[in-house]
């Protein structure tokens, strides 16, 4: 009797354990299939690809084929759901009126996307949403105005000469093919520490840099497959992948590297003030402006948003920009007959290329085009999302419920055969004056558009400009047709093999 009593009064808190998780997850399948009844009444309206019941169409995205994106914007007019396992959806967008109604409003960046990139970048300008973002914009923002950006030029320049160096080192003169991404890669960062943080890092020569640079890569991948993969959405299993410890691994590579850049450039501030300015640095840099801004507003400009910044600027410029300098030299190399036009044209404005001035880049037109038309077939940002925080209409009269996250896609804005005619073409012209007066103002959007659209867009044309100027004046490039370039559609477009140019050196 005892013995019995005594089991009893033990198995009642398993008994009563038991039945309360039973019940949570009850409580938590009945939520799930709520929400995905609801999703699927609000998206009934847009027709979709024919989806898994389990995976979606996360097999159908995850693997990064761009043509297979193209081939659903040619047969869905305007939008389409994309599943992500059976409980959520995003909906895909990439028609210029959806695109212009999209981006007027100011709903919140997805929180998904945002706690995905949270743990690399920070709450910097990318993940911060309300009066907090727009706070900082209004405070960043003088960091790229144009009296700044002229000073960038020469240091532009500088680094692109070191990059050409190493080419003519390699190349002789002989025509030889050449892995082009890794070079514009260093050469990227290069440019970025020296106008960011006024740093001669030698990172074009010194190989203990291609850790920051392969950090960047392998954090950008993981997060690409977590966003698609909804077995690794919930943090507790992601954390405990293998995955996950990697991507906690590079996180804090890259917030070392930001930190050491940070306190560095203290350091530095401190020793001019020793000497009294009389070595003071030739131009204002980003560091100048953000602990500028933070010596103005100590209480709304924490330590912790200052390096958010930081890392934010860091991993935004050098994740970009290699691919879309990389992307332009493919393009101009598949059409020999632009690649000279625009040589001519360089040639015409610097001579030999032994100076270059932020004036001397507005008179670039026709390259400016050619730039331009290469960020249309390959903008480095494929994507953007936003949670609706109220009901939109789209100018069709269809409408989205709250809550729902939109993804402009623009690779499929870019590619959509209802706005550019042959759109795997290159054709520089679309960009003349008179064909883009024509079109859509909401067609091409490389920067994004409205409230949040890219503040470090005229830094950027002013780094392509440069770049493929100083190239050209000195090599003529070939595609290697063995090695064809493959995207690799992740968090920021990427080249899955490289890319091969036979590279030779002009006399």
């Amino acid at each position: 009797m005892e013995s019995s009593w005594l089991a009893t009064r033990w198995a009642r808190p398993f008994y009563l354990a038991f039945v309360f998780c039973l019940a949570l997850g009850l409580l938590q399948a009945i939520k799930l299939y709520l929400r995905r009844q609801r999703l699927l009444r609000d998206l009934r309206p847009f027709p979709a690809p024919p989806t898994h019941w389990f995976y979606g169409h996360q097999k159908l995205l995850q693997d990064g084929k761009m043509e297979k994106l193209e081939e659903l914007v040619e047969k869905y007019p305007c939008a389409f759901p994309c599943w992500v396992g059976p409980f959520q959806a995003f909906f895909y967008i990439y028609d210029p009126d959806y695109a212009k109604t999209f981006l007027s409003r100011t709903d919140p960046k997805s929180k998904y996307p945002c706690k995905v990139l949270l743990p690399c970048l920070g709450k910097g300008l990318v993940s911060l949403d309300g009066p907090k973002w727009f706070q900082h914009r209004c405070l960043l923002t003088p960091g790229y105005s144009a009296n700044i950006l002229k000073s960038y030029v020469e240091v532009m320049a500088h680094s692109v000469n070191m990059m050409l160096g190493k080419w003519e080192k390699i190349c002789g003169t002989q025509d030889t093919i050449v892995e082009v991404f890794e070079h514009i890669n260093l050469m990227a960062l290069d440019i970025l520490m020296k106008c960011a943080f006024s740093q001669e890092t030698n990172c074009q020569i010194n190989s203990h840099c291609d850790l920051y640079v392969k950090s960047t890569f392998e954090a950008s991948k993981i997060i690409f497959y977590r966003l698609y993969s909804f077995l690794r959405h919930h943090n507790i299993l992601f954390n405990f992948s293998p995955e996950g410890h990697r991507l906690q691994e590079t996180s804090q590579m890259l917030h070392q590297h930001t930190e050491k850049a940070i306190q560095d450039r203290k350091k530095a501030l401190e020793e001019e003030k020793r000497q009294d300015n009389t070595q003071k640095r030739k131009h204002q840099d980003f560091l100048d402006v953000v602990l500028s801004v933070q010596a103005e507003n100590r209480d709304s400009f924490s330590d912790t948003d200052l390096r958010s910044e930081v890392n934010t600027f860091l991993l935004a410029g050098q994740d970009t920009m290699p691919g879309a300098i990389s992307w332009l030299l493919y393009h101009l190399a598949l059409n020999p007959e632009h690649q000279e036009r625009c040589r001519e044209e360089i040639r015409s404005i610097l001579g030999d290329g032994s100076s270059i001035t932020w004036d001397q880049l507005d008179e670039m037109s026709y390259t400016t085009m050619c730039i331009k038309e290469s960020l249309r077939l390959a903008p480095p940002v494929p994507s953007i999302s936003r949670e609706l925080s109220k009901p939109i209409t789209f100018p069709d009269g269809l409408s989205l419920t709250a809550g729902i996250t939109v993804v402009l896609s623009i690779w499929g804005l870019h590619h959509n055969p209802a706005i550019w005619k042959k759109p795997k073409v290159f054709d520089p012209l679309r960009f003349s004056q008179e064909n883009s007066d024509q079109r859509h103002s909401h067609s091409f959007l490389p920067f994004s558009a409205g409230p949040r659209n890219c503040v470090g867009q005229h830094f950027a044309m002013a780094e392509l400009k440069v770049a493929i100027a100083l190239i050209l004046l000195r090599f003529k490039v070939t595609p290697d047709p063995t090695r064809p370039l493959v995207f690799l559609s992740q968090v920021i477009l990427k080249p899955k093999n490289g890319v091969h140019l036979h590279l030779k050196k002009l006399s």
